[in-house]
C-alpha cells in the first residue's frame, strides 16, 4: 500500500530527473567547437627569427609600415567541449561557439587536420605569389619569391602575403610605403588571378588586429556585417573583392582619397 505525497515532496522527486540531467548536460561532452582571437603576424616582417616574404633577383625596398595577417585558435576535433564551455562562448564577444562539423570535416584527426592546414597554406602562398607577380605585370621566371610562416595553417593569410609582395617590390607605385607607415591588418583568400574570398571568423579577427595595434582591417566585402558585429574602437574597414582593389584602396587612403568603407 502505497502512502500519500506531499506537495512539496511530488516537486521534489519530479526535479531529481531535471536536476541529474543537467549535470549530464554540465559533463557531457557537445559537438562544437570554440573559437577566440589568435596571433597576428607582420608579413613585411620577420617570423620566429627568419623574413616572412624573401625575395631574389628583383630590388626590393625596406617599408615601414606593418601588413598583418590575422588568425583564429579554435579548439581541435579531440577536444571535449562542455555545456560551461558553451555557454561561456555565448556570452563572450571574444570566443564563438560553431558546429563542428563546420570547423572540421567529420572524422577528421587533429594530425589530419593540421596536414590539411599546411596543404592550405602552401597553395595559398603560392596563389598569393602568382597574383602578386602578375599583378605587377612581372615574370615569374625572373623574380623569386619564397614565403616563410611556421605553425601556422590554412588560406585566409593569402590577400595579406599578395600585399606584402607588392610593397616589397613596388610600394605605393610612387617611391613610397603602401601601407602609409601604418600598422593594417586583414584577411582573406585569394586566387591565382587576384580575386579575394571569404574566410570565416572575422570579428574574432578584427578584435586580434585591434590587440596589437592596427587601425585599418582589410575585410574580404561578403563579410562585412561579420566585421562590424565586434569592431574595436578606432578601427576602420575597408572591403575588398581583388587584390587590385586592395591596393587602390591603400594608396588612396595614403593619399587622402576616396575609399570604400562597409
Amino acid at each position: 500500500m502505497f502512502s500519500r505525497l506531499s506537495r512539496p515532496s511530488v516537486l521534489a522527486l519530479c526535479a531529481v530527473p531535471i536536476v541529474v540531467l543537467f549535470v549530464v548536460v554540465g559533463v557531457a561532452p557537445l559537438p562544437y567547437a570554440v573559437a577566440q582571437p589568435g596571433s597576428t603576424v607582420n608579413v613585411l616582417g620577420n617570423h620566429q627569427d627568419r623574413p616572412v616574404i624573401t625575395v631574389k633577383k628583383a630590388p626590393t625596398r625596406a617599408a615601414k609600415g606593418q601588413l598583418r595577417m590575422t588568425t583564429i585558435v579554435a579548439t581541435g576535433p579531440a577536444t571535449d567541449v562542455d555545456f560551461g564551455d558553451v555557454v561561456e562562448g555565448w556570452f563572450r564577444t571574444d570566443r564563438a561557439v560553431l558546429p563542428r562539423e563546420a570547423v572540421y570535416p567529420s572524422g577528421d584527426s587533429d594530425k589530419e587536420i593540421e596536414k590539411r592546414n599546411v596543404h592550405d597554406m602552401v597553395e595559398s602562398q603560392d596563389s598569393a605569389t602568382q597574383a602578386a607577380l602578375g599583378y605587377l605585370d612581372k615574370d615569374p621566371k625572373s623574380v623569386d619569391v619564397t614565403l616563410r610562416l611556421a605553425d601556422i595553417g590554412g588560406p585566409s593569410a593569402g590577400l595579406l602575403f599578395a600585399l606584402g609582395i607588392v610593397d616589397k617590390l613596388d610600394g605605393d607605385g610612387s617611391g613610397g610605403d603602401l601601407t602609409g607607415g601604418r600598422t593594417i591588418a586583414g584577411t582573406g583568400t585569394i586566387t591565382g588571378d587576384g580575386k579575394v574570398g571569404p574566410v570565416g571568423g572575422v570579428s574574432l579577427k578584427t578584435q586580434a588586429a585591434g590587440r596589437d595595434g592596427a587601425t585599418v582591417f582589410l575585410v574580404p566585402q561578403a563579410e562585412c556585417a561579420d566585421a562590424k558585429s565586434e569592431l574595436p574602437e578606432g578601427m576602420r574597414l575597408v572591403p575588398v573583392t581583388t587584390l587590385k582593389g586592395a591596393v587602390s584602396s591603400l594608396r588612396a587612403l595614403e593619399k587622402g582619397g576616396k575609399v570604400p568603407s562597409c
